[in-house]
């Protein structure tokens, strides 16, 4: 087992659930033709089309923008986002080491595109809106050749750039009002570009494919049609489709062999048309908008991927038959559940829906939508017969695990809305805290009515973050962004204890054996407290920057884990307070933790939509 830098043993990641589908052209195979390569936050992802099997490029501190992947396969490069003023720096990979070849750090807040040249001699990147510069990099030397501003002072951003297929010094950027073939001199260190005619015709261009043979290229607009332009003249040569544009924009394209065009337009249309006309020949519809496409072998299979995370597999001979080979939540995962005393499933919630996972296999199992609205948190009965969920509409929703079926609607649970939500063991009363710090108590009725409220409790100042039951069902626990966690009698709706710190709590705990809690929250301290009198016995440094959102113990009591802003997970021993292992794999600050009942699989998920399943390294011992 690798250990980090610490001497700390590293968790073992089993599988990553995500996919950025916003990076326009993100979806790469690898010349191989068994190689996916996509992005999620700031790592680059290799999936393994055959069996599934991933593997993690780290190296970039912000999310990636782009990736490209040279002709001959030995070359993965990618590019990321950083802050005003801060460099965006270009990883170029090896991909047989599975290792940062060069780091390239010259441009400034964004990479917008990366291309390799034909030969892998070159790549030239494009910076973003704030940088406005292409730089040409020797791959060799893995030094800037030259640089120059992307576009005309009179033009607006360039959005994409394309290396030519024959051609080591031939190279074309578009954009707003821009288009431009340029050349390499190599001699002087000099790029030297050539506006192309398009006469009359003002176009946003957002993406370039160029024909095989370099004859001809052809640009896909905001404006939903298709400039063909020939790359010698530099003349354009035809613009469709005339009557029928592309909704929404063309986002991507890819010329096949039969010199027929896919095109993939921002209102979730692939649609196949003509070469010469752009006239459509076939189109199917697809969640989301279409982001990316990519050729698997000369004639296999079309990977395409969409603004909603998911991943869809093609036959060239039939768009109709589509298989969706990944899906994922294209926002925030905010909350994760996993049924008690099972290990097999775990259920999600982000903005709009809830998805239920099968943990072995990464599959979507059941999606359950709630347009426009988020999901804060969710849980599942303890008899596994519903999914409660609380929304930031100020309602709570019970859903049917199996298909999905609406089984209960609380209208006006809480007034800024449902922040924490947990069910008692007997499965006969929720619990619900909202954003203005009320916790409230319902009570389900047998026959299916509205559930009867029981007790408003109001003491804390501001919004719920966490609810833990007793087992018993007799007490409870809540965590406060006020700074406060209040224990709770059941029976007579009072205050038993109250637990201040100088912190906003994110997390709270009750120790299997219900003695003790443990909290955490923004002071990166985990705080260890009697249930009796609410005395502090111990305090633990947990993060060394960044709150600690997420915390879970398990079931005997001796580990706990801890994730947060600093986007790793740590497993605790309980009794000595040290850290066993280390997960490094997020992009994004980790949003909420959970580990099953046999402490066999442990589910992380995050800001940037990602959900990360590893092996828990210390499993009960069958009793």
């Amino acid at each position: 087992m690798a250990a980090d830098s610490q001497g700390v043993p590293q968790l073992v990641l089993e599988a990553v659930i995500g996919f950025n589908g916003h990076v326009f052209s993100g979806l790469r195979v690898h010349p191989d033709r068994d190689h996916l390569i996509y992005p999620l936050g700031s790592t680059v992802i290799l999936k393994r089309l055959q069996d599934g099997r991933q593997e993690f490029l780290h190296g970039h501190t912000n999310n990636v923008s782009c990736v490209a992947v040279s002709k001959s396969g030995r070359y993965i490069s990618s590019g990321q986002v950083t802050f005003m003023g801060f460099k965006a720096d270009v990883i170029i990979w090896d991909f047989e080491k599975r290792a940062i070849y060069a780091r390239l750090p010259l441009h400034k807040a964004k990479v917008e595109a990366l291309s390799f040249s034909p030969n892998d001699k070159y790549l030239v990147s494009l910076g973003g809106q704030d940088d406005g510069s292409i730089v040409v990099w020797n791959i060799e030397t893995k030094q800037a050749i030259c640089g120059s501003p992307a576009s005309s002072l009179s033009a607006g951003n360039c959005l994409s750039i394309q290396y030519s297929n024959t051609d080591d010094n031939t190279f074309i950027t578009a954009g707003s009002g821009s288009l431009r073939v340029w050349e390499l001199d190599l001699s002087n260190r000099k790029v030297r570009p050539t506006e192309c005619q398009t006469g009359k015709l003002k176009r946003i261009i957002k993406c370039i494919k160029i024909a095989e043979d370099d004859q001809y290229f052809f640009c896909g607009t905001t404006s939903g049609d298709i400039l063909k332009v020939n790359l010698k003249t530099r003349l354009l040569n035809s613009c469709g489709p005339v009557k029928q544009k592309f909704s929404q924009g063309v986002n991507t394209l890819e010329i096949l062999k039969s010199g027929e065009i896919l095109v993939g337009s921002g209102d979730g249309c692939l649609t196949l048309c003509s070469g010469a006309n752009f006239k459509t020949l076939k189109h199917v519809q697809l969640e989301g908008a279409v982001t990316s496409i990519a050729m698997r072998g000369e004639g296999q299979q079309l990977l395409v991927g969409t603004a909603a995370g998911q991943m869809y597999r093609f036959s060239y001979t039939n768009l109709e038959e589509r298989e969706l080979i990944s899906s994922s939540h294209s926002s925030a995962v905010t909350a994760v559940a996993i049924p008690f005393g099972s290990s097999e499933l775990f259920a999600t919630c982000s903005q709009d829906d809830i998805r239920v996972w099968q943990a072995e296999t990464s599959k979507e199992l059941l999606r359950i939508s709630v347009p426009n609205m988020t999901c804060n948190a969710l849980d599942i009965m303890v008899d596994g017969h519903s999914i409660l969920s609380a929304w930031n509409d100020g309602k709570i929703r019970v859903f049917a695990p199996e298909s999905g079926r609406t089984m209960l609607v609380i209208d006006n649970a809480h007034s800024m809305g449902v922040t924490a939500i947990v069910g008692t063991r007997d499965c006969k009363k929720i619990l619900s805290g909202g954003g203005e710090g009320q916790v409230r108590v319902w009570e389900l009725q047998e026959s299916g009515c509205c559930p009867r409220l029981l007790e408003s409790m109001k003491e804390h100042k501001a919004t719920i973050t966490d609810i833990q039951m007793k087992s018993n069902d007799k007490e409870c626990v809540t965590a406060s962004s006020d700074g406060a966690c209040i224990i709770w009698d059941l029976v007579r709706y009072v205050r038993n204890q109250m637990v201040l710190a100088n912190t906003r709590f994110q997390c709270v705990c009750y120790h299997p054996e219900e003695y003790q809690i443990i909290t955490s929250g923004t002071d990166r301290k985990i705080g260890y407290w009697e249930v009796y009198d609410g005395a502090a016995i111990r305090e633990l440094e947990g993060s060394q920057s960044g709150a600690i959102n997420g915390m879970h113990i398990s079931t005997d009591g001796c580990y706990f884990i801890t994730g947060g802003d600093d986007k790793l997970v740590k497993v605790w021993s309980y009794m000595e307070g040290e850290v066993t292992h280390v997960g490094t794999g997020h992009s994004g600050s980790i949003t909420s933790v959970r580990l099953c009942s046999a402490s066999r699989t442990l589910v992380t998920t995050s800001a940037d939509g990602a959900i990360l399943r590893w092996r828990f390294p210390h499993p009960l011992s069958p009793s």
